[in-house]
């Protein structure tokens, strides 16, 4: 079997809701992060196979295969093809297991795999807003869905207190760990470490020109008493806004390639994919997913916990990572060591792709060989994935 190798990873900074980037299409978005990769690895933009993007609100300036609209509003010429997936919020991390599948069994060598989403232009559940005006029949309407799951709605509200007592996690450790979160991106920008996965993207800020190229939802100086102090989403609930991903604009993209295309076109490879592992789980409980998912991908690659030098687990929740973590047993201080989602934000389709771009360079920087990455994802699925870093 081939091996499938990360040459470059790239992302833009996170714009909050109605920030910095919400007046910029999520197509040009793409199209920008595209243009990155090409000019930075110098791949030949025909060579390109495919390009599959993540996009979970397909509606709107997302609808009418998004990868495909990236791909011509970008200097990558139109016979390169495009496609687009959905898998919630693991979508740009489906994307990159889809294009690692398609380098694995030999049919395609170039592939770059990512994800774009604006959260300002198109509101989360906005494609089910738009079928009940519509008057159209909602996606849990199916009379075989609800003799099996009567009445659930499955919401990811109520999955994230579930999995919080399930696991033992408390609202002291929700406020904690959104404090930390804040605080290890704010250390993170300050030293610079974001700087060569961020792509700086041409904004118009009060009629003058600027680059965005910081992540906008980062708290410089948080204050813990604040985020203690805030009311619960749910009534007799522990999970408040300070606990929950940000809202965010943004776009991230990696080149896959085979061993076969690093010497063709004269690449370096960065890290490989080890292994990869998708789940479903209980979708009452909706967000476990990572739990499960994690212990798979672990049995099948033969790692144990101790072995991974750092892990991303999505902060779609603080209660997510901090039960992952119980679950298995493993190091808190390996956790999202740059912050998470809950300062840096939560694009959607694109976080897959995001993530494992500041885990791969994160990395690389402490000399780590394995990576995890793993993300809960709505409706009880979860995507895992072991990268092995090539010193």
């Amino acid at each position: 079997m081939s091996t499938a190798y990360i040459v470059d990873a790239v992302r833009t900074a996170g714009g909050k809701k109605n920030g910095r980037l919400s007046q910029i299409h999520p197509v040009d978005l793409g199209a920008t992060i595209l243009n990155a990769l090409v000019d930075r690895t110098g791949i030949e933009p025909a060579a390109i196979d495919d390009v599959i993007f993540g996009c979970v609100s397909q509606i709107g300036p997302q609808t009418f295969n998004l990868a495909r609209t990236v791909i011509l509003a970008s200097e990558l010429p139109d016979s390169v093809p495009g496609v687009t997936v959905d898998r919630q919020c693991g979508s740009g991390q489906q994307a990159i297991h889809f294009a690692a599948q398609a380098i694995m069994s030999g049919t395609q060598d170039v592939i770059i795999a990512g994800g774009s989403e604006s959260m300002s232009m198109v509101p989360i559940g906005a494609t089910y807003m738009a079928s009940e005006k519509a008057g159209m029949a909602g996606p849990f309407d199916s009379v075989k869905l609800q003799e099996k799951y009567p009445g659930s709605s499955f919401n990811q509200f109520d999955g994230a207190e579930k999995v919080a007592a399930k696991y033992a996690v408390t609202r002291d450790m929700l406020d904690n760990f959104a404090y930390g979160s804040h605080v290890k991106a704010a250390a993170a920008c300050e030293a610079g470490k974001f700087d060569n996965e961020i792509i700086p993207i041409e904004i118009t800020v009060d009629g003058e020109r600027h680059l965005h190229q910081v992540d906008e939802g980062i708290r410089f100086n948080p204050v813990l008493s604040k985020l203690q102090s805030l009311q619960p989403i749910l009534d007799n609930g522990i999970i408040t806004a300070a606990a929950a991903s940000q809202i965010c604009d943004g776009a991230s993209a990696v080149l896959v390639v085979s061993e076969k295309a690093l010497k063709e076109h004269n690449l370096t490879p960065l890290a490989k994919i080890h292994s990869m592992a998708v789940v479903g789980s209980d979708p009452e409980m909706v967000l476990e997913g990572p739990i499960p998912c994690t212990k798979k991908i672990l049995k099948q690659s033969g790692l144990s916990i101790s072995d991974i030098g750092i892990y991303e687990v999505n902060e779609a929740f603080g209660s997510i990572p901090l039960a992952w973590c119980n679950a298995l047993q493993a190091d808190i201080s390996k956790l999202n060591v740059n912050g998470g989602a809950q300062a840096l934000g939560h694009p959607l389709g694109a976080t897959g792709a995001k993530l494992m771009t500041t885990l791969m360079y994160e990395m690389r920087r402490r000399g780590d060989r394995f990576g995890l990455l793993a993300i809960c994802e709505g409706l009880g699925t979860a995507n895992a994935t072991i990268i092995e870093n090539l010193f």
